[in-house]
């Protein structure tokens, strides 16, 4: 364990509560660390002129009371996250986002594969983004609603339709948090796959370039986003 009270490895562990504040002002990060940030956007946006330096939550701190966890976040640049996850020691910061974890009628896992231009081109998890200003209430982040809008917005699934038991769980590895949440469909993992692929051929804004099923825990199966590495092992241990 670090600073923050969790587990450092990934490990899944049962969230009974989360409160995700947003502090006003800018983020140290973007203060102390302009230049660089600056330079290396200018790398990041000529090797992919498609990326957008929109708002996003970045947090300065997190620490698990008990089973809730407390963040303290700012409004960031999303060049300054760039610049930050490539730091080895990722010191300053810390960055947490929702997985919902999209459960088909027969058992299998649905992701989505990103699209070329994106951020995090070719990589495999459950569709998902980060917090942004639109989802911030009174202060506080709205992860649920944020993981509803990603949802609708890259695979067209409506999270309202899906059966979810209320459990939050949470996997903390390098500074970075992902809490997660199971929602099962009424349909198989073929359908949901056509569904979602049909859906992302039509869209305005192609940010996947298509669903994947995943049906075991195997880690190379796929490009996954290693954030996505302890869900599968958790989730189809469970199953066993």
């Amino acid at each position: 364990m670090d600073e923050t009270g969790l587990p450092i490895d990934g490990t899944v562990v049962p969230i009974r509560s989360y409160r995700l504040s947003v502090l006003p002002g800018r983020h140290p990060l973007e203060e102390t660390m302009r230049e660089a940030v600056a330079e290396n956007w200018a790398v990041e946006h000529a090797a992919n002129p498609m990326l957008f330096d929109g708002r996003m939550v970045l947090q300065h701190r997190i620490r698990l009371r008990g089973e809730t966890i407390e963040a303290d976040g700012y409004l960031a640049s999303f060049s300054t996250f760039l610049w930050w996850r490539k730091q080895e020691d990722r010191s300053g910061a810390c960055h947490l986002f929702g997985y919902p974890v999209i459960v088909s009628s027969d058992g299998a896992l649905i992701a989505v594969e990103m699209a070329p231009h994106t951020a995090n081109a070719g990589q495999v998890y459950f569709a998902a983004g980060s917090l942004d200003p639109s989802d911030v209430v009174d202060g506080v982040c709205d992860l649920a609603g944020n993981m509803h809008r990603e949802v609708l917005e890259e695979t067209g699934l409506d999270l309202l339709q899906a059966e979810t038991d209320g459990l939050v769980y949470a996997s903390y590895r390098s500074r970075r948090l992902t809490f997660f949440q199971i929602f099962q469909f009424d349909a198989a993992a073929d359908e949901l796959v056509e569904a979602i692929n049909r859906f992302a051929r039509d869209a305005e804004e192609q940010e996947i370039s298509g669903a994947v099923a995943i049906r075991n825990a195997d880690h190379t199966a796929h490009r996954y986003n290693v954030a996505m590495l302890p869900i599968l092992d958790w989730y189809f241990a469970s199953r066993s």
